[in-house]
C-alpha cells in the first residue's frame, strides 16, 4: 500500500489531500520504464465529466459481444531480451498479450492488450492450471513480479501451477498512462513543498491542475477505463483464456482490492484467491489515511526503539529509546534547510529522505530495518544521502538511469477512477486533525486543515461513480485473508474488516513487522498459503504464524 503523497513529508498526509493515497507493495524489484499508451491519442478536453456507469448487460462470458474476447487463445513465445534480467535465468519464462475491450460497455469499440508473463509449471504432469499474481500499487507490474520474483513461488507453487503475470490497464506494458516526463517527474519528486500551510495549499493546487492536464493531455482516451472493477472484468477474460474453469490468485496490498472486485463481479468463478496485506474497500478514505499514517508512526518507534537497544554498534540515534525516533524525525525534516548531495550531483531533500526511510519500513524488522539503519547512519553520521536516496528512487519506480517507471502516473489515474470522495466539512477536517496528531506526531508534523481543503483528484477530468463499500462476494469459494500485526501501510484492522465483510473467508495472521506476509520467509505462513492453493485446504480460524 503507498503512502499518501502529501504534506510532511509529501509523501504522508492525509488520503484526501492533494496528494493522492496511493498503495502498493513493496516489490524489492526492478521496475519497467513506461512507455508511450497504445491509444490512437487524447480524448477531447473534459471537466469533471462521469466516467461511464458499469454496463446494465451482463459483463461476462454470457454477453454475446465479448465472446471474441473469451474465446481468445494467448499466443506464449519466449520473453523479449531485457537489459535488467541479465543475471536472471528467463529461459523458461514465455510471454504473451490478452485483448480486451477498453470500455466493457461498448465492447465493440476500441479494444487494449494487457502485457503478460507466464512462469510454467515445473512438474507438468501434476499441473492445477494457473496462478494468477498481482504485487499491488495500484501502478505495479505483474509481469516484473513473476519476471525478478519467480524464487518466491519455488516449491509447490511453482511445480503444481503456471504462475502468470500481468500489467493491469494503465501500467508497464498495458496500454500505460503516461502524465509527466522523466525531467517533471523528478523536480516533481525532489522540491520540498512550502511549510506554509496556505501557500501549500496553493502549489498543491497548481500541481494537480498540472498533472491533470497533462495526463488529458497524453492519455485522456484512457482515463475514464482504467480503474479496478475494469481490470476486474479483464482478469475474467484472461482466466478463461488461460483455460482455466476458476480463478486462482494471489493479490497482494492493491492486489487485495482487486482480488475483492472480483470476487464482487465473478463470485461463481472464484477459484482459490489469496488476498494478503488487506487493503478494506469499506473503509472511509480519510480513516484509512489517519490509520496509515499511524501504522506508520508505530513502525518507525519500534524501529527506532530496536535500533538503539540491540544495534547500538552501528546505530545512529543515540542511547535513548524514547528520543530515537524524534532524532531520525527531526534529521529527516532538517533535510529541508539542510540537503545531502549524492554523487550523482542530486539532492537528497527532506521529501526524499522521508521517502527512502518510509520505503525501508515496508519490509521485515531483519533485512530492511538493517538497510535503514545503515543508510541513516551513513547520512547522518557521515553526510552521505546516497542509500537513502536510492531507496527513494526505488519506492518511486526511477531507474539509476533516471528513467520512471508508470507507477506514479498510473497509480494516480487509477485512484481517481476508482474514488473521488469530495472535500470534507470543517467539523470532519479538526476530527481528523486531532487524530492524526494523536497518533501519528511525527509523521504528521505541520498537517494542517488546508491540506484537506482541495481533494486529490478535484482536478481529474473524469469523475467515478464507484463508492466506498462492503464486499460481500455471496456464492464465492473460501476466500483466504492474511494480514500482519505490524503492518504498517495496511494495518492488521483491515485484514480483520475484509475478512468479515466476506460471505465466505479465513483470517490468517502473521506476528511480525512489514508489509505483507507472502514472501517473508515465514515457515508457517508457506505452508499454510500451500496447503490452501495447492490442496484447497483453509487454515484452520484463528491461525496465527509467529515471527
Amino acid at each position: 500500500m503507498r503512502t499518501p503523497r502529501a504534506t510532511r513529508p509529501r509523501l504522508l498526509a492525509a488520503g484526501l489531500a492533494a496528494g493522492a493515497l496511493l498503495l502498493t507493495a513493496c516489490s524489492g524489484h526492478p521496475r519497467p520504464q513506461g512507455a508511450a499508451p497504445v491509444t490512437t491519442g487524447p480524448a477531447p478536453a473534459a471537466t469533471a465529466a462521469a466516467s461511464p456507469a458499469p454496463a446494465a448487460r451482463p459483463t461476462g462470458a454470457a454477453d454475446p459481444a465479448l465472446k471474441p474476447f473469451y474465446g481468445q487463445q494467448i499466443t506464449w513465445a519466449g520473453c523479449p531480451d531485457d537489459p535488467r534480467a541479465k543475471k536472471i535465468d528467463t529461459s523458461a519464462m514465455q510471454c504473451g498479450k490478452l485483448h480486451v475491450p477498453l470500455d466493457y460497455a461498448h465492447p465493440e469499440a476500441d479494444a487494449i492488450d494487457v502485457a503478460l508473463l507466464r512462469l510454467p509449471a515445473a512438474k507438468p504432469e501434476q499441473r492445477i492450471g494457473s496462478l494468477v499474481v498481482n504485487p499491488g500499487g495500484p501502478g505495479e507490474s505483474g509481469v516484473d513480479m513473476v519476471r525478478f520474483g519467480a524464487d518466491r513461488f519455488k516449491g509447490a507453487l511453482h511445480d503444481r501451477f503456471d504462475v502468470v503475470g500481468f500489467d493491469p490497464r494503465g501500467v508497464g506494458g498495458s496500454a500505460p498512462v503516461n502524465c509527466l516526463d522523466d525531467k517533471d517527474r523528478d523536480a516533481l519528486n525532489s522540491t520540498d513543498e512550502p511549510q506554509d500551510p496556505q501557500a501549500r495549499q496553493a502549489e498543491r493546487a497548481k500541481r494537480a491542475a498540472d498533472f491533470a492536464a497533462a495526463c488529458q493531455a497524453r492519455s485522456g482516451k484512457l482515463l475514464p477505463f482504467v480503474g479496478t472493477r475494469n481490470t476486474a472484468r479483464d482478469l475474467d477474460v484472461l482466466r478463461e483464456a488461460l483455460g482455466d474453469r476458476e480463478l486462482n490468485y494471489l493479490g497482494i496490498s492493491y492486489g487485495t482490492y482487486l482480488g475483492s472486485l472480483y470476487a464482487e463481479e465473478f463470485p461463481a468463478n472464484t477459484g482459490r484467491l489469496v488476498l494478503d496485506g488487506a487493503v478494506d474497500p469499506a473503509a472511509d478514505k480519510l480513516d484509512q489515511s489517519v490509520n496509515q499514517a499511524a501504522g506508520f508512526e508505530k513502525s518507525l518507534e519500534r524501529f527506532a526503539v530496536d535500533c538503539v537497544r540491540n544495534h547500538a554498534d552501528d546505530c545512529p540515534l543515540g542511547n535513548s529509546p524514547d528520543q530515537a525516533a524524534k532524532k531520525a524525525a527531526d534529521f529527516l525534516d532538517g533535510l529541508r534547510e539542510h540537503p545531502l548531495t549524492a554523487k550523482d550531483g542530486r539532492r537528497l531533500t527532506s521529501d526524499l529522505g522521508w521517502t527512502g526511510a518510509i520505503s525501508y519500513l515496508y519490509g521485515d524488522e531483519t533485512t530492511a530495518w538493517q538497510q535503514l539503519r545503515w543508510s541513516l547512519g551513513w547520512a547522518m553520521a557521515r553526510g552521505k544521502g546516497d542509500f537513502l536516496l536510492a531507496s527513494a528512487d526505488n519506492y518511486n519506480g526511477r531507474d539509476d538511469q533516471g528513467h520512471y517507471t508508470t507507477l506514479e502516473d498510473a497509480g494516480r489515474a487509477i485512484r481517481c477512477a476508482d474514488s473521488a470522495p469530495p472535500a470534507p466539512s470543517a467539523e470532519r477536517i479538526r476530527q481528523v486533525l486531532g487524530q492524526l496528531h494523536e497518533q501519528a506526531p511525527l509523521v504528521s508534523k505541520g498537517t494542517s486543515a488546508e491540506d484537506y481543503s482541495t481533494p486529490s483528484c478535484a482536478a481529474w477530468p473524469y469523475r467515478t461513480t464507484e463508492t466506498p463499500h462492503a464486499v460481500r462476494a455471496e456464492g464465492s469459494a473460501p476466500i483466504l485473508v492474511v494480514g500482519t500485526t505490524g503492518d504498517p501501510a495496511t494495518p492488521y484492522a483491515a485484514a480483520e474488516s475484509l475478512a468479515k465483510g466476506f460471505a465466505a473467508a479465513t483470517l490468517l495472521t502473521r506476528e511480525g513487522e512489514g508489509h505483507g506476509a507472502f514472501g517473508k520467509d515465514n515457515g508457517c505462513i508457506d505452508a499454510a498459503l500451500e496447503a490452501y492453493l495447492v490442496n484447497g485446504v483453509p487454515p484452520a480460524a484463528g491461525t496465527r504464524c509467529a515471527r
